[in-house]
């Protein structure tokens, strides 16, 4: 029976979100059971394009990248694959009814990174929408559950949140990205001669998209809102950490929150959940 299938792909996908990222495998636990594999589901794919473009330095990447687009829309189109990761993807998005065009601008994003290592402020903005915006809302279209008001309402903000997580994940990952990758997602900024005024320039944008985001946070359904919170706050505290710190440090380490603290965090959360102080 391919429930026996279904359920081993679903199981793939957050055996690949638990493995890659403790902090977002944090955040889903508290959303709500019946959420909770269709988020992994979309993580799951979302990894795998990352892991091409970024990981795969001995093997053709252009290929891998076209092949796994092809694989990804003939699995949306067919219901199946025999690809674990895509079986699972392509159930929630027939599911919920996720809109092809964002996962059309997400493997663009994920094209750019082959192609560009230094970013236009057009570029930029092309790169957040495809690859933070539109996955936030590939989750809202979970969350909002078939509800086409709700999702439009909170729309704006799920792709302030997304814009946010990315850019925090730029300053994070400067060193990787500047010193492996040869990428410079930052633009007008040379990061060989990056300064602390530069930093804080985009620190206040990433600022101002955090409160933005946390309007709509406080607006979602609580079947997913303590889920959201939790990876919220995880960002923000990680964002704090890099505000504390010099331009300096940050090209020269990656910045991290270690385990422990993510689950304090996590109690944090529970405590406000159960408060509704959120």
């Amino acid at each position: 029976m391919k429930e026996i299938f279904d359920n081993l792909s679903a199981e793939c996908s957050k055996i690949t979100t638990k493995r890659y990222s403790t902090s977002f495998s944090f955040g889903i636990y508290f959303l709500n059971k019946e959420l909770r594999l269709p988020i992994y589901a979309i993580y799951g794919f979302v990894r795998l394009a990352d892991e091409i473009v970024d990981s795969f330095h001995n093997f053709n990447k252009e290929y891998l990248l076209r092949k796994f687009k092809e694989d990804t829309f003939e699995a949306i189109n067919s219901g199946i694959s025999l690809n674990p990761i895509l079986n699972s993807f392509q159930n929630i998005v027939n599911k919920y009814q996720i809109d092809q065009r964002l996962i059309h601008l997400f493997l663009n994003s994920m094209e750019m990174d082959l192609e560009h290592k230094h970013y236009t402020p057009e570029l930029y903005d092309t790169y957040i929408l495809g690859s933070a915006e539109v996955v936030g809302l590939m989750c809202l279209k979970v969350f909002a559950n078939g509800d086409s008001i709700e999702y439009e309402r909170l729309k704006p903000f799920a792709m302030k949140l997304g814009s946010a997580f990315q850019k925090v994940n730029f300053l994070r990952d400067l060193k990787a990205d500047n010193q492996a990758l040869n990428r410079s997602y930052f633009p007008n900024v040379n990061l060989n001669a990056f300064c602390d005024r530069q930093k804080k320039e985009i620190e206040i944008e990433i600022e101002l998209e955090f409160e933005q985001a946390l309007v709509g946070i406080k607006m979602l359904p609580r079947s997913s809102r303590n889920g959201v919170y939790l990876s919220y706050i995880y960002y923000k505290k990680l964002f704090t950490k890099i505000k504390s710190l010099t331009a300096e440090r940050i090209m020269n380490e990656r910045i991290r929150i270690p385990n422990h603290r993510k689950i304090g965090l996590m109690f944090d959360s529970m405590i406000r959940h159960k408060l509704n102080s959120i």
